[in-house]
């Protein structure tokens, strides 16, 4: 969107949090803006791109009043909104951008796309999305909880892998367990599932599941975690201890000899 004033909001995915995987387009808007605004968590992530800048660090709960900060600013400077991941799946884009339609601003911004959570673990994991698949997060902060239930019931029952995000907290230690009970009605418990915990950022750990086995004993996962649920085609790499990943096929055996 175009206006007449001189400031600009760049709305900034900045991936798993590793700044070797931001995109060349991230970086430069970062070092093209006046002011830096976003999750401490976040902000913390790229440290070193921002310590010449203005930041103003804010807190998880409080992304409307970071959204509004960030559109006020960009009236006449150059801000960058820094959002984990891609700022349109599950970040602070669609915050943003509502609130300039809302107040018909005619600030100036631009999405800076990031690599997305589901598709960071899937990178660990070997290639458990290779064709359709679909997301879901487990927070019920925003979306209420019979609404996820509903989506669950519906994704469980397409036999694609579903990636579950923001699968468990302290304040909601069953909504995983819920997603698991409903995979179950409709899956084998034998489906396979990856757990990627910080996914390409310091601490990183990868483990494997039957749906059955994370079913019984999910205490692993965190809000730091990504939960690949394998779809009706997918299957191990390797057996045991000896697994390195999922693979679901792309289809090519249906067309190909290989």
């Amino acid at each position: 969107m175009q206006s007449s004033n001189r400031g600009k909001l760049f709305i900034i995915g900045i991936g798993p949090g590793n700044t070797d995987f931001m995109i060349k387009r991230a970086s430069d808007a970062i070092r093209e803006s006046d002011i830096i605004i976003g999750n401490d968590f976040y902000l913390n992530l790229i440290k070193p791109l921002v310590e010449d800048k203005e930041v103003i660090y804010s807190s998880m709960g409080k992304e409307v009043e970071r959204a509004r900060r960030c559109i006020e600013l960009a009236e006449k400077k150059k801000v960058a909104m820094i959002s984990g991941g891609d700022p349109g799946i599950y970040g602070m884009a669609g915050i943003v951008i509502e609130i300039i339609k809302k107040d018909s601003s005619g600030v100036d911004y631009e999405v800076i796309p990031g690599v997305t959570a589901a598709t960071a673990a899937a990178s660990r994991t070997g290639s458990p999305l290779s064709g359709d698949y679909t997301t879901i997060s487990l927070s019920d902060l925003l979306t209420p909880l019979e609404v996820i239930e509903k989506r669950l019931d519906l994704a469980f029952q397409m036999g694609v892998p579903v990636v579950l995000y923001n699968p468990k907290s302290n304040g909601r230690p069953h909504n995983l367990a819920m997603a698991l009970g409903t995979a179950l009605k409709y899956k084998s418990g034998d489906t396979p599932v990856a757990v990627v915990k910080n996914s390409h950022r310091e601490g990183e750990e990868i483990r494997y599941y039957t749906l059955a086995e994370l079913f019984e004993d999910d205490g692993f996962v965190d809000m730091r975690s990504v939960v690949t649920i394998g779809g009706e085609e997918s299957e191990f790499i390797g057996e045991g201890e000896d697994i390195s990943g999922i693979i679901t096929p792309r289809g090519y055996d249906r067309k190909y000899v290989y």
